[in-house]
């Protein structure tokens, strides 16, 4: 994997959550492929079960959003990308997330762990928005 490469990878990312339907994550994924929404999160295992919670997920392909990307890094196999996505007009929801993923020989992704962060997300596991 490089830089180019995988901002090829985060612009089929985004045309395929903008389609109708799965097929374009077949370009995207290992058919063995995880996909983990939080660090903490169990893992939704191989190409079927990301496709059913993609379409679980998304309000469906008009679903209003922008996106923005900054490669962070990419070292062999390993890629670290900053995410910053805004739902709706006007933004209803937006996030801010990390994406560590990990690339096969062929260019698609077999392990991709979400980091997703938004507003008013406490910063504590009691729920605290303050540090103490």
């Amino acid at each position: 994997m490089n830089r180019e490469l995988l901002a090829q990878w985060l612009d089929g990312y985004e045309r395929a959550w903008r389609s109708a339907g799965v097929e374009p994550l077949t370009a995207l994924f290992t058919p063995d492929a995880t996909y983990q929404q939080g660090p903490y999160d169990q893992p939704v295992v191989a190409l079927p079960a990301i496709g059913r919670m993609w379409e679980d997920t998304r309000d469906g392909p008009d679903e209003v959003f922008t996106a923005t990307t900054d490669i962070v890094a990419v070292d062999g196999e390993t890629a670290v990308v900053r995410v910053e996505v805004k739902y709706g007009d006007p933004v209803g929801q937006q996030y801010r997330d990390l994406w560590i993923m990990t690339f096969a020989g062929d260019g698609r992704c077999s392990a991709y762990e979400e980091w997703p962060f938004w507003p008013g997300q406490p910063h504590t596991a009691d729920g605290d928005t303050v540090r103490k």
